[in-house]
């Protein structure tokens, strides 16, 4: 799928991948919304249904504006193929309903968005899909907790919400040593920063509802890596399930890739600003960031991404009752779980994201109650300390 674009540059490809015009000629990305598709003849519906004819059928499983999405995404990782689907979370879903079955053991980083955790232990365990949970950045623990029954290798880096950072490389690397795959979200970098396939990662996901779109405005998500396990595998698992990506969501995404790279820049550089600033601050304890030359994976970030991102975290001194105060003293940020938006956004993890998992798993997982994690916008740099310094002050 993307060798047609091997000589565009990353921007380019984010802007004219995957567009072919209709007989219109338009130069904006059209929206099909329609739900299904007209056949010239009961033969030609017959070769399109059995697969011996490409063309759109129903747009549960063919639909021209998501499949030039598709397509695009693909061409920015880097993969053969592209599955769109409903939200990030199914994207997870179908990755792991496609490629395992009953008996089938995944091995997870615990650094992981709490929605996916309780997929793992509550709702893949009850198919008979059983995990085990390690240190994202400890490789002896990844291989230790390797079984003859596991099958998937699963990282989430940087990790949500303490960006803790995985060695995609050494992970692509033991995965693939014993015959496994491994599969890395990418949400917090994007192709912009970060490209976990050309590092040796086997299937990427995303949720494109954060920074793919970059503005806060439709759910979606995505599958990209090879034709066999996504163009074939996990499209066949979203052919027949149906948690589908709608076309005017699909072109909502379309155009925030548009300004993707420009946008990781911008978030970067803030971040950046912030988390140094934050590391300056008396009723602070500590900031999470990979940009930091304090973060324990700084070499790696250096290395792995092209820039840390727009994702930090910070724990303040007094606990749970201080950094709801602090953002309760927030005027411009936003106070909701969303990320990946132009708007700054924060929240307390421990009672929000990652709410639902025991005291055990908050601890194992670096979730104090002190933990505030923040998505840093596009707004003045000035702007956001300056409406943090209330909270900071109490």
């Amino acid at each position: 799928m993307t060798e047609a674009y091997d000589d565009w540059g990353l921007a380019t490809r984010a802007i004219r991948a995957g567009h072919i015009r209709t007989a219109e000629g338009e130069h904006s990305e059209p929206i099909f919304t329609t739900s299904s598709f007209v056949f010239q003849s009961a033969a030609e519906a017959a070769a399109r249904f059995s697969g011996d004819e490409p063309g759109n059928i129903y747009s549960r499983f063919t639909n021209p504006t998501v499949a030039c999405f598709e397509q695009r995404l693909a061409a920015l990782e880097g993969g053969e193929a592209c599955v769109a689907t409903a939200s990030g979370m199914s994207a997870i879903l179908a990755t792991c309903m496609a490629l395992l079955k009953a008996g089938d053991h995944i091995v997870s980083s615990r650094s992981i968005f709490g929605t996916t955790n309780v997929l793992f232990n509550k709702f893949l365990a009850k198919v008979g899909i059983s995990t085990s949970f390690v240190p994202l950045s400890d490789l002896s623990a990844w291989e230790a907790a390797i079984r003859p029954d596991t099958r998937i290798l699963y990282a989430e880096t940087p990790s949500n919400p303490i960006t803790e950072l995985g060695d995609i490389a050494a992970l692509a690397d033991l995965a693939h040593a014993r015959g496994l795959l491994l599969v890395v979200d990418n949400c917090f970098c994007t192709p912009a920063l970060q490209q976990p396939l050309a590092l040796g990662a086997d299937i990427v996901i995303h949720s494109a509802t954060k920074y793919l779109d970059g503005q806060g405005r439709c759910v979606g998500g995505a599958v990209v890596g090879d034709a066999k396990l996504v163009g074939e595998e996990v499209f066949g698992f979203l052919r027949t399930a149906g948690p589908t990506m709608s076309p005017f969501n699909a072109w909502v995404f379309l155009k925030g890739l548009e300004t993707l790279q420009l946008r990781m820049r911008a978030h970067s550089e803030n971040a950046l600003q912030l988390a140094r600033w934050l590391e300056r601050q008396d009723a602070v304890e500590q900031v999470y960031y990979p940009g930091l030359q304090s973060h324990p994976q700084y070499a790696l970030a250096q290395r792995q991404q092209k820039a840390a991102g727009g994702m930090l975290s910070f724990v303040v001194k007094g606990g749970r009752e201080q950094a709801w105060r602090l953002i309760d003293a927030t005027r411009m940020i936003s106070i909701t779980a969303n990320l990946g938006d132009t708007k700054s956004t924060i929240t307390h993890p421990a009672s929000t994201t990652h709410g639902r998992l025991t005291d055990e798993e908050k601890e194992l997982s670096g979730i104090e109650d002190g933990l505030i994690r923040i998505a840093v916008g596009l707004e003045d740099i000035e702007d956001i300390q300056h409406d943090l310094e209330a909270g900071l002050a109490n």
